[in-house]
This record gives C-alpha cells, structure tokens and sequence, in this order.
C-alpha cells in the first residue's frame, strides 16, 4: 500500500470515528436533575374570549439548551380532561404525554387553544390552567390564561320588538342582524358588538339604531376575531346599513373599525329631520368607505374617520350634511387607495348608464380637517342640472383644488399638515405646533370629543389641543 492510498484510508477512518462518536454522544440522554428546559413565555395568554366560541391558536416553544438529548417524563394539563385549553404536542393532540424526547439544542413545539364555557358573570373573567412539565424529577409550569366574556349570539335574526342592549354581555352577529319595521334597537354605554365575517347591521324601514356610548365607555363595534393578528385587519365584517326609510338614527360615541364599510346610509323617504345624528364617533379601517350617503341627512359632530381604502366619507345623489369638528385622516396603506377621501356628488346613474340629477342641498364642512397621503383629497363630482352647494368653513384641507372662492372655501389651510400624534398608531390628536390649533370658530360645539372645554378659538378636528401635564 503505498503512502497516499493510506492517508486516504487514515481520514476515512478518522471521518467514520467521528460520526460514529457523534451519533453516541447525539444518543447519550442526560439524567441529571440539575438540568432545566427553557420556554418561550412563562404564560400562554389570550385576549378576550367569547364564550363557546374558541379561540386562535398559540404558539409555545419549549428549548432544549443541553448539548445532550433530555426526556422529559411527563407533559400534561394541569386541569387534564376537564380543561378549557386543548394542546398539541409536535403534531399530538394530549391531555397528558409520556417520555417526550427533545435532542440536545432542539426545541419541541406545542400548541394551545382554549374554548371558554358560559357562566353567570356579568363581566369579563379569567379562566387559567397549567403545563406541567417533568424532566429528571426537575417539575416545571407554563401557566395558560385567556379572559372570558359571555355573549348572546344573534344568527341570521330579524328584531321583532324593539330592544335594548347593555353591557353585561357581549352580542354577537352571525351572518345579519335585521331591525325590523318601526322599532328600534338602543345600545348602551361599554357594549360590544361584535360580528362574524361577512355579517351586517341593517336598520329598517321606520326603523332605529341608537347609540348612547360615553367617551370613558364607547360602544364598540368590531369583529368577533380579538387576538393581537385582527386587531388593526380591515374587512372582517361587512358593515352597518341604515336602510331606506329608517329615521332618527343616532349614533353617540360608537367606535366602528375593521369592517368593509363603516355606515351605509340610504335616503330619506319623507319628513325633515336628519336621517342620523353622529357625535363623538370614530370610524376606522374599512376597505372600502367610512360613510357611504345618498339622497339622506347628516348631522356630525367631534367625529373622526381614519384610514379608508375607499373615502372617508362618501357622498352621491345629493342631500343634506353638516359636519362641524370632524377629523379626516387618511393614512391607508393596506392596499392602493380607489378614491380621495371626501367624494361630493349631486347624481346617480339609471340603468342605461345616463346621469340622474339630485340637488345637493348643503355640504357643510365647518373646523374640519381633510388630510391624508393622497395629493388631493378632495373630489368635487357634479352636473349642471341639479344644486350642488358646499362649503369648507375654517378647515385644513389637502387639495390641488382652487380654494380662492369664498362661497366654497372660508379660511382655509391648504396643504399644511396638521401633525397628528401617530398616524401609525390611529392616533390623531394634533401636536403642540399644528397649524390646526386656534384656527377655527365657535360653532356650538363646546367640547371636544373627550369633553374637554373649547376656547373661544378653538382648534380644527375632534379634538381640542391641551398641554399635557
């Protein structure tokens, strides 16, 4: 054998010695009690839970940081059959699993839901276990949380008597939830409503929707899906329709985010007061439009609509609106934006495609902010035939329009951003330095949208500036 065939032999022998000593040292399972897992929460926690609906599932990760294999005896729920939360082992579903293996620096994967059973609490509570787990005689826990709410589930339902909804329990919408012909649905202060995918809200003919949140206390208005993902997803629900025909629809502090649209609002088929009053209302992330009106009355007062794929407020086929105080802040990023966010239009179309007129009786936007991320954000869309009046009154408004006209324009700001606080976070208070602030006059609204006092200039938007302590 000459020398280079054995320094070939030498390594391969060397190379085999070598897997062969890794492959016990991969099999050695180390016993010593001393030895600990890691995990990557000390609680699996989960945000609001609707009773008898279950919840996303979680993520724990439990670390094996020794160099050495390690098997851990026992993995089990601590409340074993009889518990709340399901877990899944590495693709086991189990109350309880024996003698586990995790290789040395390798993680196991278990996965946690939990379904929260009803009960007789008014309010929101806790339900919890544990993970016990047991490695070398060496016992350690995860602890599982996830807070509780009772719910009445409405499925596809027409209100047959008019109703009144508090909040000792949250309500649920499957599929629509119908107010039907001359009654009226009142929600209460703290309520949460919350809808299904693709469910909606419809007001009747005659019928009402009111609304009597409080700012410490607003009603809410979301989809039913609560953990950290859905928070901020557009599109989860279809929307509110105030259908033709209803009235006296009032809407007091409502806090309306992640559907498709935000209100829906048909014409008025006879009588002068304003289809819906509006007051201290935040609507935001639709897909589509925050408030879709035609042919109807608007009141609205300290509301702010924020980041719409569509307009933040939506108006065709004429009609009558005032809004005094409103925030527009359009920052929608989700998709390409379709429409600037404030559309004026004094027409529809009839099936043939032609152009029907309807007067425009008054658009009446007074110390309003109209701001976003398109260059205009303002679309005027009107024929000749039909009335089309509005007026920007003291605003701050993005636009590439001519604003010199006072009939139209009164006081206005054009292209100065207002500085909200963060856009990002859907906060849009204004900052110490807003061109916003003293630049509007008394318009009757004497608070601001947190029920702070005006001055006798006060600020443009829902809300008022105040130093902070």
């Amino acid at each position: 054998m000459n020398l280079t065939k054995l320094n070939k032999y030498l390594l391969i022998s060397l190379l085999l010695l070598a897997i062969a000593w890794s492959c016990r040292k991969a099999d050695k399972v180390d016993s010593s009690p001393s030895l600990k897992l890691s995990f990557s929460a000390d609680t699996v926690m989960f945000d609001t839970v609707l009773a008898t609906v279950g919840s996303v599932t979680k993520r724990l990760l439990v670390h094996n940081f020794n160099k050495n294999k390690i098997v851990v005896s026992d993995i089990r729920l601590g409340g074993g059959e009889a518990s709340m939360f399901r877990i899944n082992i590495d693709g086991k579903p189990a109350f309880d699993l024996q003698n586990t293996e995790i290789a040395g620096n390798d993680s196991l994967y278990i996965f946690v839901k939990v379904t929260v059973n009803p009960n007789d609490k008014a309010t929101p509570f806790i339900v919890s276990d544990s993970l016990v787990f047991m490695t070398n005689s060496n016992r350690q826990v995860v602890q599982l949380a996830a807070l509780g709410q009772n719910a009445d589930f409405s499925i596809s339902k027409t209100l047959k008597g008019s109703q009144t909804w508090d909040s000792l329990k949250a309500h649920v919408i499957y599929g629509y939830l119908r107010v039907d012909t001359g009654i009226s649905l009142t929600i209460l202060p703290g309520t949460k409503v919350f809808l299904h995918n693709k469910a909606y809200l419809a007001v009747s003919y005659e019928a009402s929707l009111i609304i009597n949140g409080e700012w410490a206390h607003p009603v809410r208005i979301q989809s039913d899906r609560l953990d950290d993902y859905y928070r901020d997803l557009p599109g989860q629900w279809d929307g509110i329709y105030l259908e033709r025909g209803s009235k006296n629809n009032a809407l007091n502090y409502a806090v309306i985010k992640n559907g498709n649209y935000g209100l829906i609002i048909d014409s008025l088929v006879t009588g002068s007061n304003p289809k819906v009053n509006l007051n201290g209302t935040v609507i935001e992330n639709m897909v589509y439009d925050g408030i879709y009106a035609y042919s109807t009355s608007v009141v609205s007062a300290n509301c702010i609509i924020g980041n719409c794929g569509g307009a933040a407020v939506r108006i065709e086929k004429g009609g009558s609106y005032d809004f005094r105080q409103l925030t527009v802040a359009n920052y929608w990023s989700a998709s390409v934006r379709s429409m600037p966010s404030v559309v004026l239009s004094n027409y529809t179309y009839d099936s043939l495609g032609n152009k029907i007129p309807y007067d425009l009786v008054k658009a009446y936007f007074g110390n309003t902010i109209v701001y976003g991320t398109e260059t205009d954000e303002i679309r005027l869309d009107s024929v000749g035939t039909a009335g089309f009046s509005y007026l920007f009154d003291h605003a701050i408004l993005r636009t590439s329009l001519r604003t010199s006209n006072q009939n139209h324009y009164l006081e206005c700001l054009v292209n100065k951003d207002p500085l909200f606080l963060d856009v990002q976070k859907y906060d849009f208070e204004i900052d110490s330095i807003s061109p916003a602030i003293g630049h509007g006059v008394p318009m009757g609204i004497n608070n601001d949208i947190r029920g702070l006092t005006r001055p006798s200039s006060p600020a443009l938007g829902a809300y008022e500036y105040y130093k902070k302590p």
